[in-house]
C-alpha cells in the first residue's frame, strides 16, 4: 500500500480506519465526496465471519452517505456468479443453496432506496499487474512446487482477467459517472473456452 504522504502529495486527506471500526468508516464516508470500498479480510478459514464484517462495513458507509446522492462503489466478483454459463452485468448473484455468504453487492445496492448512488464493480478471479500476489500467482507457485499444473473437468472453462490499472480506471469511471444500482464487470480479457495459460 502506498505511503500516506503520497496520497497527501496528490491532494487527498488520509484517514486511517478499520473494517471493524465502524465509526471510523462512518466519519470517513461522511467527510468524503464518494467512497470506493475495496477492502476485505482474506482469511478464508473465517470466510463467513469476514463476509459479515464486510456487510456491516458497507452498511456503515451507506448510512453515512444516505440522502446525499453521493457514490458508493463496492467490490464484488464474477467467480461463481453463473456456474456453467456466461454472465453479464444483468446477472443477479446466486441465491438459495447456491448463494455465497459474501453479500457486498446486495448490501450496497440496498442503499439506493436511501439516496445513495450505490453500484458494484465485479472483478474477475485474476486481477494482475506488477507485484501481483493474488490467486493466479498462488496457482503458479503450487505448480512450481509440485512440478505439475492440474485442471479440473474438460478444460473448457472461461477464465476472464483484468490488469489492475484497467480495474482502477473502471473504479474511477464508476465513482464519477456510474449509475445508481448498476453493476460493472471489470474484465479486459474475456477468457476463451479451451484457452491455456502458462
Amino acid at each position: 500500500m502506498p505511503e500516506p504522504s503520497r496520497f497527501g502529495a496528490a491532494g487527498a486527506q488520509v484517514l486511517r480506519g478499520d473494517l471493524e471500526d465502524l465509526e471510523s468508516l462512518r466519519s470517513g464516508a461522511a467527510a468524503s465526496d464518494g467512497v470506493i470500498h475495496c477492502a476485505f479480510i482474506h482469511d478464508f478459514s473465517k470466510f463467513a465471519e469476514n463476509c459479515e464484517i464486510d456487510r456491516r462495513a458497507i452498511e456503515a458507509l451507506g448510512a453515512a452517505l444516505a440522502g446525499s446522492g453521493r457514490p458508493l462503489v463496492v467490490t464484488s466478483g464474477t467467480a461463481g456468479l453463473a456456474p456453467g454459463r456466461l454472465a453479464s452485468e444483468d446477472t443477479e448473484p446466486p441465491s438459495g443453496s447456491f448463494a455465497i455468504p459474501r453479500v457486498s453487492e446486495q448490501a450496497a445496492l440496498s442503499m439506493v432506496s436511501r439516496g445513495v448512488r450505490a453500484m458494484a464493480v465485479r472483478l474477475p478471479p485474476s486481477v494482475h499487474g506488477d507485484g501481483d500476489h493474488g490467486f493466479v500467482p498462488m496457482l503458479i507457485g503450487i505448480a512450481r512446487e509440485k512440478g505439475v499444473s492440474a485442471y479440473v473437468g474438460d478444460g473448457l472453462n472461461r477464465w476472464p482477467a483484468v490488469h489492475r490499472l484497467d480495474a482502477a480506471h473502471l473504479y474511477r469511471l464508476a465513482l464519477e459517472k456510474g449509475s445508481a444500482g448498476a453493476r460493472y464487470h471489470g474484465i479486459a480479457g474475456r477468457g476463451r473456452a479451451g484457452s491455456r495459460h502458462r
